[in-house]
Order: structure tokens, then C-alpha cells, then sequence
């Protein structure tokens, strides 16, 4: 009886701060109170997940570790999965797709961000992240996680600034108090590139877990050259792992796969996709813009951008969706799956799209 009482107390509770709070954005309106708390403190957002960077380290010479406390409206995460980071750029919004390397549950967040060549974003953070900072977070998603059912023995490999998915899942099997065997392959260019070493020496000190590293380009290492049948045996001594989880450089990937066909895989790297050799020549009609163009071939993002357009994107790659826009008509072909779709009113992602013909977008 009593916790029948408390349960209807808790939702009377519930009840009445959803109907307060929609009182609060009605007589704000149109903007909602989060337009006007924010002026106060950018993270007091109900709708908007956002956080503020409380802590920055430079752990390597070509990346930045961010500590980020994020607000109530971030739901959290699994394991392995993939995050959009939102940053204003010279007056802009430019969203990638980023992997927690914290563990499960935790209050933080924590970012570890590789400098990539040319790279827009990853440069920005990684030359001018300070505490204090506030960044958006949105759509956590991605598929890259470890099973219910824990196997017994976990192979984790990664390269480069790939590490932070599968640190996240050692560092929460190691919260869970998982019991089974744990080998984490780790690949940098030199030791000095080579992120988290002091933690992954004090993890590989507990029972149960084996770090190994390979340095491509340098030495040092407890793995000589890139991934190998060599590798695998120095990992479990010859047995084959229960599961294998890998995320890094397309040819790491690759490789693990070819000795591990199973494995599962995660990879930030743009995909290769074939760019049909002519142009239908069809019309591509953006209707917020009253922009037509003819269609050249290439993506619609980069059919808008050339256009003059600057319609919000991030990873280019078919991850992030923050360049998903809605298609009124026309037949589109994903340039990844190579799938044409001629179904009206559907959303499409511009950045692995090209048209088939006519193209109606409301962009």
C-alpha cells in the first residue's frame, strides 16, 4: 500500500513539472524558456543537450582530451557508440561524430579528438579548446556495442584515435566487474601518438586484461608492423577469441576482418563511393532557397555548397544525419549502398546522395 502511494506521489510529481513546464514555454513564447535560461547559463536547456567543457588535456602531440558536463537533457550512451559534437566555427555550427572513451553511467564525458590533416573540426579543438566551453551534443547512436551476453574471451583493437569506443567498453567491463579474459590492441604511429599508455599500463597490471601496442613507424612496441596472423596469436596465444570489436583505419579494419570475419567493426573514415560517370542532367530544385541547378553527378551537398548554398552538415560520411533534408519528389541513388529510392516526401542524407533525374529538396 505504501508504495502504491509513493508510485502515484512520484507521478502526480511528474505530472505537475510537465504541465509547469509547459506553462513556462507558453508564456515565453514563441522561444521557449530555453531561450531565455540560456542567456543566464548556455547548458540550462530542457530541450537541448549540451555541455560544458571542464577539463582539457593534450595527451599526445596530435590530439586533445575534453572532460564535458553535460546537461540533464543528455540521455546517455552505450559503450562503442558515437555522439554528434556541435562547435560554432567562424559564425557556423559544424557537428561531427565523436566516441566517448569514459564508461558507462559515468557524469562525464570524456572526448578524446585525433588531429586530422585538412580536418576542420578536429583541428579547431585540438588548437583552441578551453574550459568553459559549451558544445552541443545530439543523436547518439550507432551499433558498435557489446553484446548482452558477455563472451568470455574479448578481443578489442584500435588505431590511432579509433581507441576511445573500445576504451570505453574495457573501462566498463572493468566497472561491471567483468571475470573473462580482456585483450586490448592498440596501434600508433610512434609511442609518443600513442593516447591513454599510463592507464592502459595500470589496466593491463589487473587480472584479466593484456594491452599490447604496435607502432607502425617507430619501435618500442610489444607488436612489430601492422596487424597480422602474428598478432592474433601474440594476443591469446594461438586460441581464437569469443568476439573481436575493432575500430580505426579502413586498412585496420580490413585486416582484422580478414583474419577475424566476424568482427565487429567501426570506422570514422569517409567512405569511397563511385560517382556515376555522367550526369542525368536532370534539374535539382532547392525550394527554401528558389535555387535550381543541373545536375552534375556529385553529392547534393556538394551540388548545394557549389551553388552557394550552406546547408548544415557534419561527418560526410552517412553517420552523423545532421545533413539529413526532406525530398518532396525525384528518385535519389545512396552513392554508399547504391539503393535508388523514388519515394516522395522522404529524408534523405544530401552528403552520400545523388540525383536520378528531376530532384525536388526543401533545402
Amino acid at each position: 500500500m505504501f508504495t502504491q502511494t509513493m508510485t502515484e506521489g512520484v507521478g502526480r510529481r511528474l505530472l505537475a513539472g510537465r504541465r509547469m513546464s509547459a506553462l513556462a514555454n507558453l508564456l515565453t513564447g514563441p522561444h521557449g524558456v530555453d531561450r531565455y535560461t540560456e542567456l543566464v547559463e548556455p547548458t540550462w536547456t530542457r530541450g537541448d543537450a549540451r555541455a560544458k567543457v571542464v577539463a582539457v588535456r593534450r595527451q599526445t602531440p596530435r590530439s586533445v582530451t575534453l572532460t564535458l558536463e553535460p546537461n540533464a537533457a543528455f540521455a546517455g550512451f552505450r559503450a562503442g557508440q558515437h555522439i554528434n559534437l556541435s562547435v560554432e566555427i567562424n559564425g557556423r555550427r559544424r557537428t561531427r561524430c565523436y566516441s566517448p572513451a569514459n564508461a558507462e553511467r559515468s557524469h562525464h564525458l570524456e572526448l578524446t579528438i585525433g588531429r586530422h590533416d585538412g580536418g576542420l573540426v578536429s583541428t579547431y579543438l585540438c588548437d583552441h579548446a578551453y574550459p568553459g566551453m559549451v558544445l552541443g551534443l545530439d543523436s547518439v547512436g550507432g551499433d558498435f556495442v557489446l553484446p548482452e551476453q558477455l563472451p568470455q574471451r574479448i578481443l578489442l583493437v584500435s588505431g590511432g584515435s579509433g581507441i576511445t569506443p573500445v576504451l570505453s567498453m574495457l573501462r566498463t567491463l572493468r566497472a561491471q566487474a567483468f571475470t573473462g579474459e580482456v585483450v586490448f590492441v592498440h596501434y600508433a604511429r610512434h609511442a609518443e601518438e600513442a593516447c591513454y599508455r599510463a592507464e592502459l599500463a595500470e589496466l593491463a597490471a589487473a587480472p584479466g586484461v593484456r594491452v599490447l601496442h604496435g607502432y607502425t613507424r617507430g619501435t618500442g612496441g610489444e607488436l612489430d608492423g601492422y596487424f597480422a596472423s602474428a598478432h592474433l596469436d601474440a594476443a591469446f596465444g594461438g586460441a581464437q577469441p569469443d568476439a573481436v570489436f575493432v575500430c580505426g583505419p579502413s586498412a585496420l579494419v580490413d585486416a582484422v576482418r580478414q583474419h577475424c570475419p566476424d568482427a565487429v567493426s567501426e570506422s570514422f573514415v569517409p567512405p569511397t563511393f563511385a560517382v556515376p560517370a555522367e550526369a542525368t542532367g536532370g534539374t535539382v530544385t532547392f525550394t527554401g532557397s528558389g535555387v535550381e541547378v543541373t545536375d552534375d553527378g556529385r553529392p547534393l551537398l556538394a551540388q548545394a555548397e557549389a551553388a552557394g548554398l550552406a546547408p548544415e552538415s557534419g561527418c560526410r560520411m552517412g553517420i552523423c544525419h545532421s545533413c539529413s533534408r526532406l525530398k518532396t519528389r525525384g528518385a535519389v541513388r545512396n552513392l554508399i549502398t547504391g539503393t535508388v529510392s523514388a519515394a516522395d516526401c522522404e529524408d534523405i542524407q544530401i552528403c552520400v546522395t545523388a540525383p536520378v533525374g528531376d530532384v525536388v529538396i526543401d533545402l
